[in-house]
């Protein structure tokens, strides 16, 4: 399910702008996604609207670690809020409170080599320990990761442990072709 408006336990994803964004873009393109829309994912953890916009925190992925920042900071055209639908209100607080003890976990650039390697099947051992471990994630794997401690099992498809980009997450919780509207002059 896509939403404007967020709510806790939903993932937040989102376009970065700049060098930075593009170093991200690409690695997903490596990956095999493409050059997608999103290159940021965080978990909502709180959300309320106020006379600006909405009010509220994120768990997010960083270079300098995970941390907990101020949902405004995405408050804009480029962020969507997706969750599977029919989560309930108890599995919302249970990955709210999951995503809290990532707080400070490293982040990877790594991880997207490791991804490409996967993806192209180069040989690599401990490849897939590496892609699942939790000591150090990119921002879509730590999404997916709090998802799967609170019991939600985002992917089915067979895929390792973290092996999942921002545009799988979109690809994944977004509606279908045919229920998106399309605007047209």
């Amino acid at each position: 399910m896509i939403r404007n408006e967020p709510r806790p336990g939903d993932i937040l994803l989102t376009t970065i702008a700049g060098p930075v964004g593009k170093l991200i873009a690409f690695g997903q393109w490596l990956n095999g996604d493409g050059f997608g829309v999103y290159q940021h994912a965080a978990v909502v953890l709180t959300a309320s609207r106020t006379p600006d916009g909405w009010a509220g925190t994120v768990l997010e992925a960083w270079p300098g670690g995970a941390r907990i920042a101020p949902l405004q900071r995405y408050d804009g055209p480029s962020t969507v809020y997706v969750s599977p639908v029919g989560l309930t209100g108890a599995q919302r607080r249970m990955i709210c409170a999951e995503a809290g003890k990532y707080e400070g976990t490293p982040y990877s650039f790594l991880d997207y080599a490791a991804l490409t390697a996967h993806r192209l099947n180069l040989p690599a051992p401990g490849l897939r320990e590496y892609i699942n471990a939790t000591d150090r994630m990119i921002c879509s794997q730590l999404a997916d990761r709090t998802y799967l401690d609170a019991g939600v099992h985002l992917f089915n498809d067979g895929r390792w442990p973290g092996y999942v980009t921002p545009m799988d997450l979109w690809d994944l919780l977004r509606p279908p072709a045919d229920d998106v509207l399309t605007l047209t002059a």
